[in-house]
């Protein structure tokens, strides 16, 4: 290579110039490179697609939380509802309505499972069909 040397020669002083031979060796490759790849950047299909036209997404149907804590209490919407009878005329208002709500059922662990089958069984003979259990996921312990 031709460096300068740093000898006691006086004629010799250190080269100054920069060896841009292996800048342009890189650069030819990726110019290379890039006219490679480019063509297959741009590729397309020409497709000609349908027309089509979709229906109104539907209105998602309301949702009723009915809790239950541990004493057997009914809670509609964080409302108290005083005994399963006035839960019963709620059902019934509500599965007249069109789209039907889905019941969200939240109970205690401590509820008896007699108080949670009258509250599914009034939620049925109202004609409510889309019922629901709300539950804690399990914390996962973590190595």
């Amino acid at each position: 290579m031709g460096f300068g040397g740093l000898d006691n020669q006086p004629n010799q002083s250190p080269m100054v110039e920069i060896n841009t031979t292996p800048l342009v060796d890189v650069m030819l490759v990726l110019l290379v490179i890039f006219i490679i790849t480019a063509p297959l950047l741009t590729h397309s299909i020409k497709l000609d697609l349908p027309n089509a036209q979709a229906p109104a997404a539907a209105d998602k149907p309301e949702t009723i939380a009915l809790s239950i804590d541990a004493q057997g209490a009914l809670f509609w919407n964080n409302e108290a509802v005083s005994d399963i009878q006035a839960l019963a005329a709620r059902f019934d208002v509500a599965a007249k309505r069109q789209p039907q709500p889905e019941l969200h059922l939240r109970a205690d662990q401590q509820v008896r499972y007699q108080r949670l089958a009258e509250v599914m069984s009034a939620a049925q003979q109202a004609g409510l069909s889309k019922i629901g259990f709300v539950t804690e996921p399990k914390a996962v312990a973590k190595p």
